[in-house]
């Protein structure tokens, strides 16, 4: 899986601690995210992100599809 959250953050100019302040996401979450280090995500935690950046969860995952 691909996250597109640091795209998504860098146009919309915000940064982790605006996210994780603002949707309540703890911010070591947001930061695994961000970086592509995440193994696991709560679908709340996606939910929540999506409302927030205004984007759907197609636009913030993307699956890597492997030959």
């Amino acid at each position: 899986m691909k996250c597109h959250l640091s795209k998504i953050m860098g146009e919309k100019r915000l940064k982790i601690s605006d996210v994780a302040r603002d949707t309540g996401v703890n911010r070591g979450t947001v930061t695994r995210l961000y970086n592509e280090t995440a193994t696991r995500v709560e679908l709340e935690v996606i939910d929540k992100l999506c409302e927030y950046l205004n984007v759907e969860v197609g636009e913030l995952f993307e699956r890597n599809i492997e030959s």
